[in-house]
């Protein structure tokens, strides 16, 4: 039995994100001491500081008047929580390019479960060089560690010593890490953390000296919890900030790629890849969602996004790739793509088709693969809503027993209509009246005229009488029959309304066989 994978977790901290996203705005003075400042109670308070306003004496937490008796010269803007969450969350998301599994971790981080996805970037060390490099590129001081667990990650980045962006947590080196590190990395309330403080347990590793059922009796649960969490005895579910498609593959680019050639050849190993995957599982990828990733793409920057959908599942890379073929113009390379991700963000079971003698299958939309990919083209090429189909409907009048549907939607099963009971190929909307002539009251008609042109019946089948459905306020019966002229051409008519004496009969066409 194969190895499990170990999970991976690296916790991402922007110290200073209020203060580096306010320079990233006004860049006018860098390196001059900054600080957000906050009302609280009746004052103003510092809520962060750069690097400048820290090395002046200037620390989060103390008064505004405080701060500028320390450093006169300290410039000062207003907090903008609210903001500072929605470029976390587009950090967040801009971190999408190493996993799928990203999610705000407070109001200064960011949490990525990087399980099985390093090797893409060159291992862990590499992935996190990479994002350190890209973040402080784009202005951002940052702090990033690996461990097992979340709650061992989120405690190295912060607490931690200074040094290599990122650092070990597995196993045996968890604890030697662990240990050293204050109380109040395993995220407990200001109250227990000066409660333990003040009996001496200042340090993690103080905590395994005293017996569990003591700790709790002293302190509550709360310390034994964050300490299990941070050494896996408990799990800590990690969420993604959006739902993570349950079949996608990555491609990391060695070289930019720039060539609509290379990006076609590329996009092909991904789709081999994700059917592959979807072939093991027995499913079809009914809606699928291509990211690129350019080299220059920033933080506020979507990754460019092309998306295809099928009628049916689907996973023939060769018919995915001819719906993809149809968009890949749209791709605009930039200086290079260095990263493809494939996702099927929509899945469906698909069974094994049994192959006839010629090689070929009886798979695709209702046994016509032509026909299914046909309207996977035109779907795809038009939108989903420009391909119509019609689908039954529960309704006995001919008019409302179909109605159009998009081409992509499941039709509702069952026969609606007995096979004893032919309709014609082709209605006419709204049934059209014509001039009839029966020699008797409930027979078919002996002849009738439609748009001046005179048609006398040599067969005649019928009646099938057909009721309006019983909620409509208004409606009579009808007597349809199906008839055919002296020429063959067959026709469907019918009488509105019961025969009354002394009353002329109405008469419709409304529809032709064959």
């Amino acid at each position: 039995m194969a190895e499990r994978t170990a999970r991976r977790i690296l916790s991402l901290w922007l110290p200073r994100l209020p203060t580096d996203a306010h320079s990233r705005r006004h860049p006018e003075r860098p390196g001059h001491p900054l600080a957000a400042i906050l009302a609280e109670r009746g004052r103003l308070g510092v809520a962060a500081v750069n690097r400048a306003a820290e090395e002046a004496g200037v620390w989060p937490g103390m008064s505004l008047a405080d701060a500028r008796a320390i450093e006169p010269a300290l410039a000062v803007f207003d907090a903008d929580p609210e903001s500072d969450a929605r470029l976390l969350e587009r950090i967040a998301g801009w971190c999408t390019r190493y996993t799928p599994w990203t999610s705000p971790d407070g109001p200064d981080g960011v949490a990525l479960d990087i399980t099985g996805c390093a090797h893409l970037f060159g291992g862990e060390a590499a992935l996190t060089a990479d994002l350190s490099a890209r973040l402080t590129a784009a202005g951002f001081e940052s702090r990033l560690a690996v461990a097992d667990t979340s709650a061992a990650a989120w405690a190295l980045a912060r607490f931690g010593r200074e040094g290599p962006a990122k650092r070990e947590g597995r196993g045996n080196r968890a604890d030697t890490l662990l240990s050293p590190l204050p109380v109040a990395a395993l995220r407990l309330p200001a109250a227990t953390v000066e409660g333990l403080a003040a009996v001496g347990l200042r340090r993690i590793g103080d905590l395994h000296a005293i017996p569990r059922a003591t700790l709790a009796a002293r302190f509550g649960p709360e310390p034994l919890r964050r300490l299990d969490q941070a050494y896996g005895r408990l799990d800590e579910p990690l969420s993604p900030r959006l739902p993570v498609p349950p079949h996608s593959a990555r491609l990391a680019l060695p070289e930019p790629l720039t060539t609509a050639e290379a990006i076609a050849e590329a996009l092909r190993r991904l789709l081999a890849s994700l059917c592959a995957g979807l072939e093991k599982t027995g499913e079809g990828a009914r809606r699928l969602r291509l990211e690129l990733h350019r080299v220059d793409r920033r933080l506020e920057d979507a990754p460019q996004t092309l998306a295809i959908g099928t009628g049916r599942p689907v996973r023939r890379p060769d018919a995915l790739m001819r719906l993809f073929v149809q968009k890949l113009d749209r791709v605009e390379p930039g200086p290079g793509l260095e990263l493809m991700v494939l996702s099927a963000t929509e899945a469906g079971p698909l069974a094994a088709a049994q192959a006839a003698l010629d090689g070929t299958t009886d798979g695709g939309m209702d046994g016509q693969p032509e026909l299914g990919e046909l309207m996977d083209r035109l779907g795809n090429r038009l939108g989903e809503r420009a391909v119509l189909r019609l689908v039954p409907r529960q309704s006995w009048l001919p008019e409302r027993s179909v109605a159009p549907a998009p081409a992509f939607t499941d039709a509702p099963g069952g026969a609606l209509w007995p096979a004893d009971r032919p309709r014609p190929v082709r209605l006419l909307t709204p049934p059209e009246p014509i001039e009839a002539m029966a020699l008797v009251p409930d027979d078919p008609p002996a002849m009738f005229r439609w748009r001046g042109v005179q048609h006398r019946i040599r067969r005649a089948d019928g009646p099938e009488r057909i009721e309006a459905e019983w909620w409509r306020r208004s409606g009579e019966p009808r007597d349809y029959y199906r008839v055919e002229d002296e020429a063959g051409r067959r026709f469907w008519v019918f009488r509105q309304g019961l025969y009354r004496p002394g009353v002329a009969a109405l008469w419709f066409l409304h529809g032709f066989f064959g």
